[in-house]
């Protein structure tokens, strides 16, 4: 008997030891409530989109679940952390998430920097990141690897939706303006490869400048040196308002054409009236889609944040938690990347702007761009703009820059839905 009990005792020992070594998300694994960690930035310089984040991923959720915020027979947890744009911050927020916090699958971020950052992150940790809302094509090319997947655009389907436009407005002479991180870098490369690829020319190499940038005077003062007949600005976040301020106050419209996307109404609303009937792409604008999915989004939005509607980011935060919720009723709860990915990979579905496809090789979702006129600055509902075109997703393919063999796994894919 005596034997028998110290036997026993070794085994529960044993098994304390193995239980105690495993990494902490191995042990969440198993606990009826699947928590999904949120990378975004309230307080930082691009935190007008983490709001946009939060709020579209969190009501994407409801869509999908039907209210229920349980999927696979789990409860579904949202653990936000603020990282302010700050790459070495959402690392170690990411690496707190899992280890910590025990959460399955990362969500993130509005900036690209943070995203690249974090990639390697889930990598490691063996779970499944989705980049929302950062659009360097590297995320998805340079950088990939076959933990991240998109649910969202990258800049190379702006550059490809718009250079019709720019190629039909008789400009040849370009000059890209941009900011100087991730998001800026990857996305000025990827507009000259597009724009050069249709005849088009940059007569002088990017001019980069900090994120953080509130006078723009030099910068400026370059582009307008150039030579260039237009400029293409790439920049994200709040300092875009001090950005295009500085364009009309300098004259820079006087010398050149300024093309650039059209950004968040809050930012769009503080532009220079000089800005109406400027032609130009636009991610999402509530106004746009006619579909009952965005409709859906259009109302619940308006309920749950006082009345205001949904803004640039909003669609594709929630369409990546109609894409997640979808795996895991594949997987039946299963959100460990060996039961994800084979659900994620191909991939098509129905969201806010449309149908969305997940390419197998590089995880990049195709989805639809817009073309559109500035029309005004004033309408109390925020319906700035004339919708000019809506390009579906299969006529702006970008590039897929993930290896030769993983871009193979793209053609029988591209072949399959383009039937």
């Amino acid at each position: 008997m005596f034997r028998k009990t110290k036997v026993f005792v070794a085994f529960v020992v044993a098994v304390a030891f193995i239980i105690g070594a495993l990494p902490t998300n191995s042990v969440s694994r198993a606990q009826d409530t699947l928590k999904i960690g949120l990378l975004t930035d309230k307080s930082g310089a691009l935190a007008i989109y983490g709001v946009e984040l939060s709020n579209g991923f969190n009501l994407g959720l409801q869509y999908a679940t039907n209210g229920t915020m349980e999927v696979g027979g789990r409860k579904i947890e949202v653990v936000e952390r603020d990282n302010a744009s700050d790459p070495n911050t959402g690392v170690s927020q990411a690496q707190e998430l899992i280890e910590t916090e025990g959460a399955e699958v990362l969500v993130g971020a509005p900036s690209s920097g943070v995203t690249v950052a974090v990639q390697q992150v889930a990598k490691d940790s063996d779970v499944v990141l989705f980049a929302a809302p950062g659009a360097s094509p590297a995320i998805t090319g340079a950088n990939f690897n076959v933990n991240t997947f998109r649910v969202c655009r990258n800049t190379y389907q702006d550059s490809l939706s718009f250079v019709p436009y720019a190629k039909e407005s008789g400009l040849t002479k370009f000059v890209i303006l941009a900011a100087d991180y991730e998001f800026g870098r990857a996305s000025a490369a990827g507009f000259e490869a597009v724009f050069k690829a249709a005849g088009l020319e940059f007569v002088h190499e990017t001019i980069f400048a900090p994120l953080e940038t509130n006078d723009f005077t030099t910068y400026l003062q370059e582009v307008m040196d150039s030579g260039a007949q237009a400029v293409i600005p790439i920049w994200a976040g709040d300092t875009s308002v001090a950005l295009f301020q500085q364009i009309a106050e300098l004259g820079v419209k006087d010398k050149m054409s300024v093309i650039a996307a059209f950004n968040s109404n809050d930012i769009v609303k503080l532009s220079d009236p000089s800005n109406i009937g400027n032609v130009s792409w636009i991610v999402y604008h509530y106004s746009l889609p006619k579909n009952e999915i965005n409709d859906w989004l259009v109302e619940e939005h308006k309920k749950a944040y006082d009345g205001d509607v949904p803004d640039l980011f909003t669609e594709c935060a929630f369409a990546t938690a109609q894409a997640l919720v979808k795996a895991l009723e594949g997987s039946s709860g299963d959100a460990t990347p060996a039961a994800l990915i084979p659900q994620l990979e191909g991939m098509t579905f129905d969201g806010p702007k449309g149908t969305y496809y997940i390419r197998p090789g590089d995880h990049q979702a195709l989805v639809p761009m817009y073309i559109v006129q500035l029309d005004n600055l004033t309408d109390p509902d925020q319906k700035y703009y004339k919708l000019l075109k809506e390009v579906p997703a299969l006529e702006i393919i970008p590039p897929c820059e993930a290896g030769e063999e993983r871009c193979a796994m793209n053609e029988a894919f591209m072949e399959s839905i383009s039937k």
